[in-house]
C-alpha cells in the first residue's frame, strides 16, 4: 500500500474532531479503501501533527461507528466509506423545506404498506397513540407535542412490514422530532391537525393502501408547498 501522499494538518480547534473528519474524507474520497489497512497510529499522527493519543480517539469513534475495523495485532481496516452517523448529521442540517419532502416519501410508503400488513393489535395501538399526540395545545410544552407526534408515526413506520424501511424510519425520527419542532416555531406554517391524522388510521384500517397513501400527503403538502412559497 502506497502511503506516500500527504494529508492537511488537523485544525486546533478540536483535533480529536477535526482528525475524524480528515480520517473520513480520506475514506470517502477513496485514499483508502473498503477493505484497506489504513496508516498504523503513529504514521497517522505524524501525517496530521497530532498526538497519538489523537489518533487512537479517532479511530476508536469511527470503529463504533463501524466505519473501521480494528484487528488486534494486525491493523486498521476500512469496513465501510460511509459513516451512517454523519450522513445523518448532514441529513440534519438539510432545509426544512428538504426534510419534509423526504419524509412525505418515507412515510407514504411507509402507510401504503402498514395498510397491507396492519392487525387490529395495531390499528388499537395508532388509535391510542394518536389520542396521545392530540391537538399541539393539549400539551405542557412544544417538545411533548413533538414527542408525541414522533411516536405516533414511527408506529406506522414499524408496522410496515418492511424491515429495513422501519430501521431507516426510527434512526431518522431524531431528525423528525427535532425538524418538527424548529416548524412548531415559525407561526406562519401550517400546523397538521388531528383530523388529517385520524385520515392515515382510518386508511390503515380499511386496508386501504392508496388512501392511506394520499392521507399522508395531505398532512405533508401544505407544510411543503408553505416552504417552497417561504423560500
Amino acid at each position: 500500500m502506497n502511503n506516500r501522499f500527504t494529508l492537511p494538518q488537523a485544525p486546533r480547534r478540536s483535533l480529536v474532531d477535526s482528525t475524524i473528519e480528515l480520517i473520513r474524507g480520506q475514506i470517502e474520497g477513496g485514499a483508502w479503501k473498503v477493505g484497506e489497512r489504513i496508516p498504523r497510529e503513529q504514521e497517522l499522527a505524524e501525517m496530521l501533527e497530532v498526538g497519538r493519543n489523537t489518533v487512537r480517539e479517532a479511530i476508536r469513534v469511527l470503529s463504533h461507528g463501524q466505519v473501521l475495523e480494528v484487528r488486534q495485532g494486525d491493523g486498521t481496516y476500512v469496513r465501510t466509506n460511509i459513516d451512517p452517523a454523519e450522513v445523518m448529521r448532514r441529513v440534519g442540517r438539510s432545509g426544512l423545506r428538504e426534510h419534509f419532502a423526504l419524509r412525505c416519501m418515507l412515510e407514504t410508503e411507509a402507510a401504503r404498506l402498514a395498510a397491507v400488513h396492519r392487525s387490529k393489535a395495531d390499528v388499537g395501538l395508532l388509535r391510542r397513540l394518536l389520542k396521545a399526540r392530540g391537538e399541539q395545545e393539549q400539551h405542557a410544552s412544544s417538545a411533548a407535542f413533538a414527542e408525541a407526534d414522533t411516536a405516533f408515526h414511527c408506529a406506522i413506520a414499524g408496522m410496515c412490514g418492511n424491515g429495513a424501511l422501519a430501521e431507516l424510519y426510527r434512526y431518522f425520527a431524531n431528525s423528525v422530532r427535532m425538524n418538527t419542532l424548529t416548524a412548531l416555531k415559525d407561526k406562519e406554517l401550517p400546523e397538521p391537525g388531528l383530523a388529517t391524522h385520524e385520515a392515515i388510521v382510518d386508511a390503515i384500517e380499511r386496508q386501504d393502501g392508496e388512501a392511506a397513501a394520499a392521507a399522508v400527503r395531505n398532512v405533508v403538502a401544505p407544510l411543503i408547498a408553505a416552504l417552497e412559497k417561504s423560500g
